[in-house]
């Protein structure tokens, strides 16, 4: 495997010990960054490590510390703070198993891809797998990753498992603070009805590989605009639809209007397919021929 562990340890479970390793499953995406430059010359601006007082610093005069008063620090080195021992360090212990619905959306964090360590760890792994599969469970522990415990669970997927850290209760807020403003009326039927219908148009399978970072694209190609327009400044007025002339919104009427969009939208593409056909037709003739 090409990648780099990001950790490598062992699941135990009872006395069953499985050696894993586990590889971060998700990697940034698209961005552009920009830099703090010094207009009148031109040139990037840089941060120095300075001290009150001294001015600046080498780096390895530099330590971690932990203010314990105002003022007061706890120094501490870097191989002090490795030494640290703690068993989720090498051991995700699964210590309890729950249904997935039972753990909040709001706690999960970051995925992780698990593997089997080695040839011998595999048989462990996969009944561990298969378990999970037949009982509809996931499995809960702690574990020790890059200078902090997360709480984790673990869940089948395809041939492997997906290692999920989880946020701390205190972490994520309550829901209630935010929705308690929010009335608890009933919508009308015919309202209801009609968004069934509006979201049942427009179901379908979740394709990731559809969905990009426009902003992204927007900002490349502004860049790029500004480079060919020496400096000039360019700014764009677009009406992006979003406003709305009343705080008065007719429901029925925006729902009606959307479904008519929908289903004009959907008979498009049923005109378009007979014309692909005839080319397949013939392109099947082609070989038939070189046979003979």
């Amino acid at each position: 495997m090409a990648a780099r562990a990001y950790w490598q340890g062992q699941i135990r479970l009872a006395l069953v010990s499985i050696p894993v390793e586990i590889y971060s499953a998700t990697k940034s995406g698209a961005a552009v960054s920009f830099k703090q430059i010094h207009e009148p010359s031109g040139q990037p601006i840089h941060y120095d490590k300075v001290v009150t007082g001294v001015g600046p610093v080498d780096a390895d005069e530099i330590m971690k510390g932990y203010e314990v008063s105002k003022g007061e620090y706890v120094l501490l080195e870097q191989d002090e703070i490795d030494a640290v021992k703690l068993e989720s360090k090498k051991t995700l212990e699964l210590t309890q198993f729950v249904d997935a619905s039972e753990i909040d959306v709001l706690y999960y964090e970051k995925p992780y891809f698990v593997v089997p360590a080695d040839d011998l760890a595999e048989e462990a792994f996969i009944v561990l797998r298969e378990a999970l599969k037949r009982t509809k469970k996931v499995g809960l522990g702690q574990l020790a990753m890059r200078g902090r415990e997360y709480v984790v669970s673990l869940k089948p997927c395809g041939r492997g498992m997906v290692l999920e850290t989880l946020r701390y209760a205190d972490e994520v807020h309550k829901a209630q603070g935010y929705f308690r403003e929010i009335p608890d009326d009933k919508p009308s039927e015919e309202l209801l009805e009609l968004a069934e219908a509006l979201i049942g148009k427009r179901s379908g399978d979740f394709h990731p590989q559809e969905f990009h970072d426009r902003y992204v694209d927007a900002l490349k190609d502004l860049i790029e605009r500004k480079r060919k327009s020496n400096g000039k400044k360019i700014i764009e007025d677009k009406d992006t639809g979003g406003k709305t002339g009343s705080n008065v919104v007719d429901l029925m009427a925006a729902l009606k209007k959307s479904m008519e969009k929908s289903g004009s939208a959907e008979k498009a593409p049923a005109k378009k397919a007979p014309a692909k056909r005839p080319p397949a037709k013939t392109a099947a003739k082609a070989p038939a021929k070189k046979r003979a």
